[in-house]
């Protein structure tokens, strides 16, 4: 690749790392959890080229691996690790969740290409209430972002899926302090979108692949992914 190109990417992921630090950082943006990463320096940023495109799934998996592998050498702390694609600039709910969910096939079957276990605290049914994804032998749930989402909270200038560890989840309900976040969040919410956010539910209560991509989905809605080592659990 020519210097100048390589330039300009620079720039833009630098830019798009900026902007969404201020992002989870203004006043609005409900979620504490985020909040406290960005703070505590535990919110890892991962600029890709295009959600569209499996051009970068080989290197946003080695990232995902090396966040699990850091977080059983400290778990402390709240963590999450963001990934932003610069592309495409325009696209609607029900794309935005066809390509998150092939982004997460096309993870999951390289975990388990490489052995990696699934972590046996949750399902890899994702009709399970149990269910959360597994990368490197830690369970992982999603967050996705994209400028066309329906709920304020969920909107940003670019694709992003943020991946945050369940276990750090199952830590703050263990000592009492899941509940108060869960609920400021919900708040904080409220106060940014004018209702309550419908899709949002606990652990074990439905299955949280519902809630990946931030669109409002019905009963009957079919989840688009399989993990390969269903058929082992």
């Amino acid at each position: 690749m020519r210097p100048g190109l390589l330039a300009v990417e620079d720039r833009l992921a630098a830019r798009l790392t900026d902007d969404f630090r201020a992002h989870i950082d203004r006043t609005s943006f409900p979620c504490v959890g985020a909040k406290s990463a960005l703070a505590k320096g535990l919110l890892e940023i991962v600029i890709a080229f295009d959600m569209r495109s499996a051009w970068d799934d080989l290197r946003i998996h080695d990232r995902l691996l090396g966040w699990a592998n850091a977080y059983r050498d400290d778990p402390e702390g709240l963590r999450s690790i963001a990934v932003i694609f610069s592309q495409p600039s325009s696209l609607d709910e029900k794309e935005f969740e066809r390509l998150l969910w092939k982004r997460l096939q096309s993870f999951a079957e390289k975990d388990n290409w490489l052995g990696q276990p699934y972590d046996p605290a949750v399902s890899p049914d994702p009709d399970d209430p149990h269910f959360s994804l597994s990368f490197g032998g830690q369970a992982f749930f999603v967050v996705g972002l994209h400028p066309a989402a329906s709920r304020p909270a969920r909107r940003f200038s670019h694709p992003v899926m943020v991946f945050n560890l369940h276990d750090q989840f199952e830590q703050l309900r263990e000592s009492g302090r899941y509940e108060r976040m869960r609920e400021a969040i919900l708040e904080r919410d409220r106060q940014l979108a004018g209702d309550m956010n419908p899709m949002l539910a606990r652990h074990g209560e439905s299955s949280e692949a519902r809630q990946y991509s931030g669109r409002m989905v019905g009963e009957d809605w079919v989840c688009p992914f399989r993990d390969p080592r269903l058929e082992e659990k």
